[in-house]
């Protein structure tokens, strides 16, 4: 793990936006590098004199626009808008503005003025989007992350229809006892029709929605690559090549441009148009080499799932389309499917490039049928094959001890979790273990904290299914956070997901208890060359389930002042990311932010931006102390309350924010922006940043 700065919630939601809060490498006074923090030593710091010099500058503020005229007023007033109908960077100005008070009629300061004028037009500005001193805050984002967002997006669509169906199993398992009640007292006259309704594919239902809200990432047909989507990008079902525009049918094997694409760029083109095929072995004629193809034109075969030909092709749709792509000279995007226990579609399907329609021809097939044939031959030049990586990368995962290479320790839990975390290092020489630190799977808790009562909970019996009469599923906005699949997942990020705790009448199987399980997937801590130790998972590891929490002593944030920066430290900021202070990013309105407590208890003498508690991992931690930093991250921050209803003292988890693959490193966006952390001497760090995501912000402070 690399060294870090102070931890906080506000990246909860992966984001370029976010800033970011990890040290990569800590520089001397002489300007020379120190590369980890492997002990977790300390090291001078004024992290929480800054906090404090902001929030007197806060206060001072306050006075200071108190002294404000009615112009200035009417400036403010000028771009106080509906906050529903701006974006989400517009909102931000919207809030900086809200926040200002209201002009009191004291006599008028020049020199303050002329300051506070300066800031009220800025806020103005960055409503307008002309704000050019904002520029990280409002920077295009990469074609990559804007893929990864889509496809977010689709998982929580998804995630959402699949609850209905499991809402309407439910259902009808209790409806199912009420008919065998009904046919014993009516001997047998009603129909197990009356209560049997047709299930619905969620993912189907998802991108359905999402064509509905023009919310497809590229919903027009273009030929060649699409911009985010590399060679080996790995897609788990035929919804989410849908959901980007990558291929635009969940079924069918051939992609192409009718004719209303015949204008513009493409008038001189002869349409139909192939763009996209998929091979996934539906056809007993396909003949896949790699770099070389046979496949087999679409339609005749038996959808029953055997793959025989049952009549004739036509030179039509589809077989049309790639007859004419041999005739152009247009290229197609190949995406091959393998079989995957992990994905809910039950295969993997991954990009291998552009291939060029070389020939075609017609031939009876195996099963004596026609059927069209069309050789494609890999384009020269671009990344190597990826499909057979698929299976290399799965297989290359240690299934013990003995076979994972620069093992320097076995578990370094000790045996305290249920699936070991071995440690590898290949980097040094000798190899070192993670040390510095005492392992511990649940929190410790500072002298000077008093956890709040347990809170009443739900009357629920075995597992909590009805969200009408669940006492904790009415405190997440009436319904469950998550769903059962995959052993829980959740649905969406949220403020605050309330969990099921020690007073409620459920099990510990109950899927509103889903982050209170412990570790379910076998992680590892890594070296790295120059990030120090890392996470990654030798499980696959679906959007929305959770990985582990961030564990350590919580303590005030105050007891801090005294001693040097601690580099492993959280701070427990659910409730100002609510509020969207601090430059922090809200998330959506929760229905159940009204039963939070301390809310709406502010104290106006300590600033509202800085957190109270906090969560100091440098000597007492789990495995997420060694999660590292990312400008694209595959997980993120999480508030959950089980025990007690007190948000200032939430548990923080990190949850999957994207399908995550075997030996994928785990990251998460520290949200720290540019230039908000100073050194020990006052002066602004400027360091680099090696997490290599396409949208790095090159720098962490």
């Amino acid at each position: 793990m690399v060294v870090q700065s102070p931890h906080s919630l506000q990246s909860s939601v992966p984001t370029p936006n976010n800033g970011t809060k990890r040290v990569q490498i800590l520089v001397k006074e002489n300007g020379s590098a120190v590369t980890d923090n492997v002990a977790g030593q300390r090291r001078a710091s004024a992290r929480l004199q800054a906090a404090k010099q902001k929030a007197e500058m806060e206060l001072l503020a306050k006075r200071k626009l108190e002294l404000l005229n009615e112009d200035v007023g009417r400036s403010t007033k000028k771009v106080n808008v509906d906050a529903e109908k701006l974006t989400p960077k517009l909102q931000h100005a919207q809030t900086v503005i809200q926040q200002l008070p209201e002009i009191s009629s004291l006599p008028a300061d020049p020199k303050i003025n002329k300051k506070v004028a300066k800031m009220v037009e800025r806020a103005a500005k960055i409503a307008e989007g002309l704000d050019g001193t904002n520029a990280p805050n409002v920077a295009e984002k990469s074609a990559h992350m804007k893929v990864k967002e889509t496809i977010r997006l689709f998982n929580k669509h998804y995630l959402h229809f699949v609850q209905e169906e499991e809402k309407r199993c439910g259902a009808a398992k209790v409806d199912k006892k009420a008919l065998k009640a009904k046919k014993k007292a009516n001997r047998g006259s009603v129909s197990e029709a009356d209560v049997k309704a047709k299930a619905k594919r969620p993912d189907l239902k998802a991108i359905s929605k999402m064509m509905e809200r023009n919310e497809v990432l590229y919903p027009e047909k273009r030929i060649g690559s699409i911009p985010g989507i590399d060679v080996g990008h790995r897609f788990y079902s035929r919804a989410e090549m849908v959901a980007v525009g990558f291929h635009s049918h969940w079924l069918n094997g051939i992609d192409y441009m009718g004719q209303s694409y015949k204008k513009g760029e493409y008038e001189h083109y002869i349409f139909p148009l192939a763009v996209a095929i998929v091979l996934s072995g539906m056809y007993e004629d396909d003949l896949d080499n790699a770099e070389d193809v046979v496949y087999t034109g679409q339609g005749g075969h038996d959808l029953t799932g055997n793959k025989r030909q049952i009549r004739d092709q036509v030179l039509e749709r589809g077989n049309l389309a790639l007859k004419n792509c041999v005739d152009l000279g247009v290229t197609v995007r190949v995406v091959r499917g393998h079989e995957c226990a992990n994905s809910y579609s039950g295969k993997v399907y991954t990009y291998d490039g552009l291939y060029k329609v070389v020939h075609y021809w017609a031939e009876k097939g195996i099963s004596g049928f026609t059927v069209f044939k069309y050789r494609l031959r890999r384009l020269e030049g671009q990344p190597t094959l990826t499909t057979s990586q698929v299976h290399f990368t799965y297989g290359r995962v240690p299934q013990c001890p003995s076979e994972i290479r620069g093992l320097v320790c076995e578990d370094i839990s000790g045996g305290q979790e249920v699936v070991p975390i071995p440690a590898t290092n290949l980097v040094d020489d000798p190899p070192v273990a993670p040390t510095g630190y005492q392992y511990s799977k649940s929190m410790k808790f500072a002298r000077n904290i008093k956890l709040p009562a347990n809170a009443a909970g739900c009357d629920c019996k075995g597992l909590c299914w009805d969200p009408k009469t669940c006492a904790c599923a009415r405190l997440n906005g009436s319904d469950f956070p998550y769903v059962h699949r995959d052993g829980g997942r959740l649905i969406e990020a949220k403020h605050v997901v309330f969990e099921c705790g020690p007073k409620c009448g459920c099990d510990p199987s109950c899927v509103n208890r889903t982050s209170q399980r412990g570790l379910k997937y076998r992680l590892e801590v890594f070296r790295t060359p120059k990030k120090g130790w890392a996470v990654r998972s030798w499980d696959f590891i679906p959007a929305g389930a959770p990985v582990c929490e961030y564990i350590g002593v919580l303590t005030r944030t105050e007891e801090l002042d005294n001693v040097s920066e601690n580099n492993y430290i959280f701070d427990i900021d659910c409730l100002q990311t609510m509020r969207g202070l601090g430059g922090r990013e809200r998330r959506q309105l929760d229905a159940s932010l009204p039963m939070i407590q301390n809310m709406d208890k502010i104290d106006e003498q300590r600033s509202d931006s800085v957190p109270e508690f906090c969560i100091d991992a440098a000597s007492i931690g789990n495995v997420a102390r060694f999660i590292n930093h990312s400008c694209e991250p595959n997980l993120f921050i999480q508030c959950v309350l089980s025990a007690h209803q007190d948000i200032k003292l939430a548990r923080v988890m990190l949850f999957a924010a994207d399908s995550i693959p075997p030996l994928q490193e785990l990251t998460y966006d520290y949200g720290y922006a540019l230039d908000s952390v100073h050194g020990p001497d006052g002066k602004v760090k400027k360091m680099a940043c090696y997490c290599g995501a396409e949208g790095c912000r090159k720098r962490l402070f």
